[in-house]
């Protein structure tokens, strides 16, 4: 059959309807006894069964998923011959393919002195030294597994196939190890006696093991001193807090007898979980599906200047003008790290927070590169509490590898050219929240120097009132002539003619963390008589000098670490809602902020006014809403209805009589501030007003667009000064937040780093 039509883009064209239809012709005749055939679109992909005009619907509206071919799972049989062939029934509740398990071994394997190894007979496992490798064996081992059949009979599964399935089960439906093995028993007895089954969960887990891919426990101190690791493996204690490596049945609040304790198998307190990257690595060019995409950075894109791909960015071609031993491979992996933490429990209430740290690699292209499939969990830091700035004591062993990919590299086998090669591999910056960036880089992201950017040519200040900082000043982002610098009472008081601060280099900040770059980690008390008060500034705002320089190349990069544009959006659009609709406890115009205005002495018409018996009161502001204004502009975002998958339904967070809204998420922020803004306050806030914050919504739509031009940005990054000026006119200083301060830097980080898909928050925390 003709499938030319499934690599067509235009769904809409006549070729493509064609195609689908005749797809269905074709898995109506292989449907389930209910009726449905397995949906191979985009979102499905094989994981729901429906009704055959259900399948075309969403055919036409997602697409059909790439590389399905042959369409083993609406009835066409593999085109490689294999004995460990599946019911069709089977394959059609499961959507991972084992249809041919010594492919995939093959493809684990791809040995060059096994080019033309065994096919039909399995030679001895037992061979001599100088004979196959450790891999050769390993690959022997398996592939005789997958060749012999799981008993004497059996057409369908083979030993390792009917392993891999029942595993699979396990993993997906929770079961635990007493109750698997439990179910191995089980089939034991039920299947006939010759059959080739593990007896437990234990030996299942031997033999799954040996398909690749493990991770390692590494004991750590519960405190976050030190891990127990390299010198110190055969510690039984922290040498920093003298806190015990394990676990004492006193910290679970139960009492035993000393005989015991003796006989119970210790139990470590902290464990982290490390996955090595380089086998992770190496199997992106084992596979044939991947080996071709990883070289597509170097091969495969368009170069007219502009930006799609952070292979296009400054940053990376920076990076390759300074390192062109490791560029003139275009086999070696640039990646990305990210870090967060969540509560693995879900909603409960109990506060728990584990950390996995993620790497990505951006060889891929841009329809693969940010898919979860392609991400590589890299350490699973455990809870409950989050590791904070001790977080480098946790990411050495990845640290450690990261080092021996750059120095020595690893020997790989590329499938698309047939060919071994040493591979290395450059980590080109962190991607996280605020918090996160601060525990990460350490730098402090809190008081009056903490952004980063700005370093400590910072300009914040303090509200006496508010108790806080404001982030005010975006005057010095101007043009030298520019009106608004030599205006004073619609802004601070003062005329602004300072220049705007200076990126610093990673040897300058070599330099600044001198004082700290023998921090001594772990969670220990603090010394109250040592805190420092309110108003003094330390020596340094580095809490740390973070382990990533010692990456032999981290300070040459031009960006080490991306500002996070999914949560400073949400928080500008949390700042904007709440003093829109004068929210109780969200809004930044309150008493206090009238009182700062007095203070700073600037724009008098919003100054509290006294009546009565000490009584005071709020003059109007050209950002309130009256009660109609509010109706209107909640009734807007009340009426809209967007397609499924688009984001939440927004309507549902719209309390009309309360005048609120509530329980959006960071992806509503996202569609409230670019689509939705514009349109429901044009209506309801005078013209100076709405303008700006038409400006802003502008301004983060084209800040997230998928192709960016470097000119362009040097545009927009003139207009957010404006427009943040603009905004420090119309609202109180307390609503300049660092966040969103940290608006002012989203445009030139992106003309450095390129589009800022590829650097935020939103496909890690998915």
């Amino acid at each position: 059959m003709d499938k030319s039509w499934m690599k067509i883009t235009n769904r809409r064209s006549q070729e493509y309807l064609d195609g689908v239809q005749q797809f269905l012709n074709f898995a109506s005749n292989h449907a389930h006894p209910d009726g449905t055939i397995s949906c191979p679109c985009r979102k499905c992909v094989h994981t729901n069964s429906w009704p055959i005009d259900v399948v075309q619907a969403h055919l036409v509206s997602k697409g059909i998923c790439r590389g399905y071919n042959p369409w083993i799972f609406n009835g066409e049989s593999s085109s490689a011959k294999t004995s460990t062939e599946i019911p069709n029934s089977y394959v059609q509740e499961n959507p991972i393919e084992y249809a041919d398990l010594r492919d995939m071994l093959h493809d684990m394997f791809p040995i060059t002195d096994m080019a033309s190894g065994p096919t039909e007979e399995v030679p001895s496992v037992h061979q001599p030294t100088e004979g196959p490798n450790e891999d050769a064996v390993q690959f022997m081992k398996l592939l005789e597994d997958a060749n012999q059949p799981c008993y004497e009979g059996c057409k369908h599964f083979s030993k390792l196939s009917a392993i891999v399935h029942l595993y699979h089960m396990k993993c997906l439906n929770g079961w635990t190890n007493k109750s698997f093995t439990m179910l191995l028993q089980f089939l034991i007895d039920f299947v006939p006696s010759n059959a080739k089954l593990p007896k437990d969960c234990y030996e299942a887990k031997k033999i799954i093991k040996d398909l690749g891919l493990s991770y390692e426990k590494i004991h750590a101190c519960p405190k976050d001193c030190i891990l127990y690791w390299k010198d110190n493996a055969n510690l039984e204690a922290c040498p920093n807090c003298n806190l015990s490596r394990w676990e004492s049945d006193e910290s679970k609040g139960q009492q035993s007898t000393n005989a015991s304790s003796k006989r119970r198998k210790k139990k470590a307190a902290k464990i982290l979980r490390w996955f090595p990257l380089k086998p992770r690595l190496k199997r992106l060019f084992m596979s044939p599906e991947t080996a071709n995409h990883m070289k597509w950075h170097a091969n495969g894109r368009v170069n007219d200047g502009l930006m799609r791909h952070p292979a296009d960015s400054e940053a990376w071609k920076s990076f390759d003008s300074k390192y062109i031993e490791f560029s003139s491979e275009p086999r070696n992996v640039r990646l990305g790290l990210a870090a967060d933490g969540f509560n693995p429990y879900g909603n409960m209430s109990t506060t728990h927070s584990t950390w996995p740290v993620i790497l990505i690699p951006y060889n891929l292209p841009p329809w693969m590169c940010m898919k979860k499939s392609y991400f590589m969990l890299s350490l699973l830091i455990p809870g409950p509490t989050s590791p904070g700035n001790d977080i480098d004591v946790y990411l050495q062993p990845l640290v450690e590898e990261l080092k021996e990919l750059w120095d020595v590299g690893v020997e790989t086998f590329d499938v698309s050219s047939k060919k071994s090669f040493q591979m290395h591999a450059a980590l080109l910056w962190t991607i996280n929240d605020f918090p996160a960036y601060g525990d990460i880089s350490g730098w402090s992201t809190k008081g009056s120097l903490a952004c980063p950017s700005c370093n400590y040519d910072n300009q914040s200040r303090w509200l006496r009132y508010g108790r806080k900082f404001s982030y005010i000043g975006h005057r010095r982002f101007l043009d030298r002539d520019h009106k608004f610098r030599k205006q004073k009472n619609s802004f601070d008081g003062h005329v602004d003619m300072r220049s705007a601060p200076i990126t610093i280099s990673g040897g300058e900040i070599m330099l600044q963390t001198d004082a700290v770059a023998d921090h001594v980690f772990g969670k220990k008390k603090v010394n109250l008589t040592n805190k420092r008060k309110r108003g003094e500034e330390s020596l340094t705002v580095w809490k740390k000098r973070s382990i990533l320089f010692t990456l032999p190349y981290w300070e040459d990069h031009m960006l080490r670490h991306n500002l996070d544009v999914m949560h400073i959006e949400k928080n500008v659009v949390d700042n904007i809602i709440g003093t829109l609709l004068n929210l109780d406890g969200k809004t930044k115009d309150n008493l206090k902020a009238r009182q700062d205005l007095k203070d700073m002495g600037i724009r008098s018409g919003l100054h509290l006014e006294k009546f009565g018996n000490d009584q005071t009161r709020m003059p109007h502001a050209c950002y309130h809403m009256n009660a109609s204004e509010k109706d209107g502009f909640l009734q807007v975002l009340k009426d809209v209805r967007v397609p499924d998958g688009y984001s939440s339904n927004i309507s549902r967070c719209v309390k009309l009589k309360e005048c609120k809204i509530s329980g959006l998420k960071s992806h509503d922020n996202h569609i409230l501030m670019q689509q939705l803004f514009p349109i429901a306050i044009r209506g309801s806030l005078p013209p100076e007003v709405s303008r700006s914050l038409i400006d802003l919504s502008c301004f983060f739509r084209e800040i997230c667009s998928k192709v960016l031009n470097v000119e362009e940005l040097g545009a927009l990054e003139k207009r957010i000064a404006v427009t943040l000026c603009e905004l420090e006119r119309i609202f109180p200083p307390s609503f300049f937040t660092v966040m969103v301060h940290l608006v002012m830097r989203l445009a030139s980080e992106a003309k450095v780093a390129g589009p800022v898909h590829y650097r935020w928050m939103y496909p890690i925390e998915r």
